[in-house]
C-alpha cells in the first residue's frame, strides 16, 4: 500500500542519523508520496545529515532551545514551500550528568534544559507552525513508556515525557476548532544513538524485547508507519491520543 501521503508536504524535526526514529518516520512518509523537509540543529547535524539524506530533501535550520529560532525556521517554510500538512517532533534532550543520575540529584538547571528541549519546544513548535499549516493538519510528537512507569534509569527523561504528553492533549483541545490534531507516538525501546545516553542502556533494551508480544523488538520502520498514518487524512477522527508502537510492551 503506497500514496497516504501523495501530495502532502511533511517537516520532520530531530533526524540525526540513519538508526533514529526520526529518520525511519522520513523514510516510511516518503514511502508514501510525501514531500519532507527535515530540520536540523546546527552546522554539526547538518554535515551529519549531508552522510546519508539525499539531496532532493530540503534541509532548513531550527535550534529548539530558542523560540526566535523557532519561528524564523517555520517563517523560512512557509515562504520557500508555502503550506504543509504535518510535523513530525522527535526531539528529547538532557545532559549526560542528568540522565547518568537519579531523578534525586537532578539539578535545576538539569531540570531546566530537559524540559524546555524535550517538552516545551513542542508547544512553541506548534504555536509557530500552525500559521502555515493547512485544513486538516496533524502535528505528532514521540514520548516513551517512561512517562508513566518508573522505568530504571530513565530519570528525568521519563518527567519531561509526561510533561510532553500532558502539553499534547491540550494542544489538541486548543487546536481542534482549526482541524489540527496532535497525537504521540509512544515507540517502543529502539537501539539508537540516542538511547546509548542512558545508564545501562543494554539492559533497557534486553528487558523491552522480553516484554514484546512476539519476542521480536519494533523497528523504526514500524513506528514510521504509524507516524505516516496519523499524517494522513485518514486520521483526521485521531486527536489526543498516545498511540502505542511498541509491540505490547506496554501491557505488562
Amino acid at each position: 500500500m503506497a500514496g497516504l501521503l501523495t501530495g502532502k508536504q511533511i517537516v520532520v524535526m530531530g533526524v540525526a542519523n540513519p538508526r533514529s526514529i526520526a529518520w525511519g518516520c522520513t523514510q516510511a512518509m516518503h514511502d508514501q508520496g510525501a514531500t519532507v523537509i527535515l530540520t536540523y540543529q546546527n552546522d554539526r547535524i547538518k554535515k551529519s545529515l549531508s552522510r546519508f539524506v539525499p539531496d532532493d530533501y530540503p534541509l532548513i535550520e531550527c535550534d529548539v532551545a530558542d523560540d526566535q529560532n523557532i519561528e524564523a525556521a517555520f517563517q523560512e517554510i512557509g515562504e520557500r514551500f508555502g503550506k504543509v500538512d504535518g510535523v513530525l517532533h522527535a526531539i528529547a534532550y538532557a545532559d549526560r550528568e542528568t540522565l547518568q543520575n537519579g531523578l534525586v540529584h537532578t539539578t535545576k538547571d538539569g531540570y531546566d534544559l530537559a524540559q524546555n528541549v524535550s517538552a516545551y519546544s513542542f508547544i512553541a513548535v506548534a504555536r509557530y507552525a500552525q500559521t502555515i499549516l493547512n485544513d486538516p493538519a496533524g502535528l505528532v510528537t514521540l514520548t516513551y513508556f517512561g512517562s508513566e512507569r518508573a522505568i530504571p534509569n530513565y530519570n528525568m527523561m521519563g518527567v519531561a515525557k509526561a510533561a510532553l504528553e500532558s502539553s499534547m492533549r491540550y494542544l489538541a483541545a486548543e487546536l481542534g476548532e482549526q482541524h489540527i490534531r496532535v497525537n504521540a507516538i509512544s515507540a517502543g525501546a529502539v537501539k539508537t544513538l540516542a538511547v546509548t545516553g542512558i545508564k545501562h542502556h543494554g539492559e533497557l533494551l534486553k528487558l523491552s524485547q522480553e516484554r514484546t508480544v512476539d519476542g521480536e523488538s519494533v523497528t523504526t520502520a514500524e513506528i514510521g508507519n504509524v507516524a505516516a498514518f496519523l499524517m494522513s487524512d485518514l486520521a483526521t477522527g485521531v486527536t489526543g491520543d498516545v498511540i502505542y508502537v511498541d509491540k505490547g510492551v506496554h501491557l505488562s
